[in-house]
């Protein structure tokens, strides 16, 4: 085929001689295109279990049919789910998501489109898409599920015993729609199979599940917006009855083609394999001269003191706590150890939490249940563990660990941080707290000790700050995780040895110069980030090579960001101090939290915005939509990521914070008009 028989006019000019292969592999079927001498090829093959073998028979098919010897080709694009397994010798190769290679391919197919829906084996997306460049403008994904994909269309047809390839044409003669009311894949199927029962027509059925299927994806644009002309992508694009029922219920045509939609994807990344070959260019992900900071003496320093609260060798009374709220200047003051309880479970802690708890809390709140009921050594030598609950969740799991595990003791905490009386109330808890802390402990605290305990937390926080200051350099000495594992230190370790420690990591960092390229820089907001749960960061700042720089949940910057009124009355400085740190998303007035997010992000600079929160959680999960109108008043582009503790979602993961630093990565393009990120310090 000639490349001005399948590209749109307006842009045939805009590929080259370069010989370039773009290959797709999907879940169910691996697809490539070469662009040679003005033609274009294609291939296309069931995925095995291979990935490599996949991709190497499609590059060879690609060269009989083109008869081109391998020292032709160019350069090499591979996307799709089996991407990164993809290796060719000798050959330059580069990797982009499938997000962005279906929209360059809708836009190079019709330069017009606008909106795509990419329907593939096991998930489904919308993409908006730039029509003067073809790139991804924003992208919503599903979420971990089958509905709405073709491994759920390829189960109806079993279901209904007839081949896939005849599911859509035999939905287009329904005459009426089944009614498919669940939006959950297993029920969906239960639903078939008692309409089947009931002697309902396959092409109905059929016709009921295209409609449901189309409903899912209309959900989808409904959170991203449809914007004319629409272009359909994907394994499941050639299906009929999938094209009908999305027309007919999104009331907008689908722009026709003049190569098969499968290959859109294939096709995209032929045109970045073109760019990349013009370019030579490094992709956002390229490495530049980062310094290591080596951690591990903060961390035998926490496992030496947590080896000393489980065997006994620290002889104070040792409690827990469940909230950042609680002020650990009276603690320290009491002469109790203390410990915050924020470990991240796997999946046998979360189901183990789960039993006491219900399906509906949050990862994490499983996770503290789950430690305490498997004996986690830590958690079992607590003599009471202590909140002062904001989540109604964290409150729940306070009170199961006082009927279960260990004494414990949950205090309000007022939600109107700015009231006089509020104040005056958190005044009194803290007042109570200390009261317990005394019978505890068997000390007694006085105003000078715990005026003694605000002057030295106060340097801990402003040291810690002065460290989190370099991360607003161009190239920052330290990363994301990093910055983390120091607020661990500030949860687990005693504050004089904080300060000396923080100090010496200060000046070391300090010293080390700032060169080397910048990196996309990134502000994680939302829920809490726990301890162990770092697999996001890892994605971002080890595979993808971007930088968080900031944070502004409870386990990062935001809660050791606050200074404490030294004069005066100790117990109203920690009443006033705690009340005045960044607040929680259960705080009210909300926009004040909002708002101060916002400037967080400014500050440091950054280029996107990871909206980050564990699924069910009852703060973030439910105050998001005030977060994300501030941040895209403020022109910072946000990504949505609910997570939980199972990791099953980590390709999924990985490929929508891939194609969001993409889109970040060309928002800031060189104006020489390569692919690199660029932007002045």
């Amino acid at each position: 085929m000639r490349v001005e028989e399948i590209i749109d006019e307006n842009l045939v000019a805009s590929v080259s001689n370069a010989r370039v292969i773009g290959i797709d592999i999907g879940s169910r079927t691996g697809k490539a295109i070469l662009l040679a001498d003005g033609e274009i090829y294609t291939a296309q093959t069931p995925t095995g279990i291979n990935m490599q073998e996949t991709a190497n028979e499609l590059f060879d098919e690609l060269l009989e049919k083109s008869d081109l010897a391998r020292s032709d080709i160019d350069y090499i694009v591979g996307t799709g789910y089996g991407r990164v397994a993809m290796e060719f010798p000798g050959i330059p190769r580069q990797i982009v998501t499938e997000i962005s290679c279906h929209a360059m391919g809708a836009h190079y197919l019709n330069a017009n489109v606008k909106t795509i829906i990419d329907i593939g084996g096991q998930d489904s997306k919308a993409i908006k898409v730039d029509p003067a460049t073809g790139k991804v403008v924003e992208f919503i994904m599903n979420d971990k599920c089958a509905a709405g994909t073709g491994r759920f269309l390829e189960k109806v047809a079993e279901l209904l015993e007839i081949p896939l390839s005849e599911l859509g044409p035999i939905s287009v003669k329904g005459t009426k729609a089944a009614e498919i009311s669940s939006q959950c894949v297993v029920f969906a199927e239960s639903e078939v199979v008692s309409l089947r029962a009931r002697g309902e027509k396959p092409e109905d059925i059929a016709a009921g599940i295209h409609l449901a299927t189309a409903r899912r994806i209309r959900n989808l644009l409904s959170r991203m917006g449809l914007e004319p002309e629409l272009a359909f992508s994907g394994g499941v694009s050639n299906n009929i009855g999938m094209k009908k029922a999305l027309e007919d219920l999104l009331e907008h045509q689908i722009a026709p083609t003049r190569l098969d939609s499968i290959f859109g994807g294939a096709l995209g990344a032929a045109v970045y394999a073109q760019q990349y070959f013009a370019t030579a260019a490094k992709t956002v992900t390229a490495e530049g001269t980062d310094y290591f900071l080596d951690l591990t003496e903060v961390e035998n320093r926490i496992a030496k003191q947590h080896e000393s609260l489980i065997t006994g060798a620290d002889e104070r009374k040792k409690v827990g706590y469940l909230c950042t709220y609680t002020p650990l200047e009276l603690i320290n003051a009491a002469g109790v150890a203390q410990v915050r309880l924020f470990k991240a479970g796997n999946t046998e802690v979360v189901a183990t939490g789960e039993q006491i708890t219900q399906a509906v809390f949050c990862d994490f709140t499983k996770s503290i249940l789950g430690a305490f009921k498997v004996g986690d050594p830590l958690y079992t030598a607590l003599d009471k563990v202590y909140t002062f609950y904001t989540c109604d969740c964290i409150k729940k799991v306070g009170e199961a660990i006082g009927d279960f595990f260990t004494d414990t003791d949950v205090l309000n905490l007022p939600r109107l941080k700015n009231k006089p009386s509020s104040r005056d109330y958190y005044r009194t808890e803290i007042l109570n707290f200390k009261e317990d802390l005394e019978a505890l402990s068997g000390n007694v605290i006085s105003e000078e000790e715990v005026r003694k305990q605000i002057r030295l937390y106060n340097k801990v926080r402003r040291v810690l700050n002065d460290i989190s200051e370099l991360r607003k350099r161009n190239n920052p000495p330290l990363t994301g995780k990093d910055f983390l594992d120091l607020v661990k230190a500030f949860y687990y370790l005693p504050p004089e040895e904080l300060l000396v420690l923080f100090t010496e990591l200060h000046d070391r960092l300090a010293a080390v110069p700032d060169s080397g390229a910048r990196k996309i820089r990134l502000m994680m907001s939302g829920g809490i980030i726990a301890e162990g749960d770092r697999r996001l960061l890892e994605l971002i700042e080890n595979d993808i090579g971007a930088r968080v720089v900031v944070e502004d949940h409870c386990t990062g910057l935001k809660n050791v960001s606050f200074q404490l009124d030294e004069t005066g009355d100790p117990y109203r400085s920690l009443a006033n101090g705690y009340l005045d740190q960044a607040p929680c998303a259960r705080m009210k007035p909300l926009q004040e939290r909002v708002e101060l997010s916002g400037e967080l992000a400014r500050e440091y600079d950054v280029d996107g915005i990871l909206y980050v929160y564990l699924k069910f959680c009852p703060c973030y999960g439910q105050t998001k939509h005030e977060f994300f109108k501030h941040f895209q008043q403020l022109g910072i582009p946000i990504l949505e990521v609910p997570i939980d503790y199972s990791a099953s979602d980590q390709g999924q993961l990985k490929t929508r914070l891939e194609a969001f630093i993409e889109v970040l990565g060309e928002r800031e393009e060189n104006t020489d008009g390569s692919l690199g990120y660029s932007k002045s310090a």
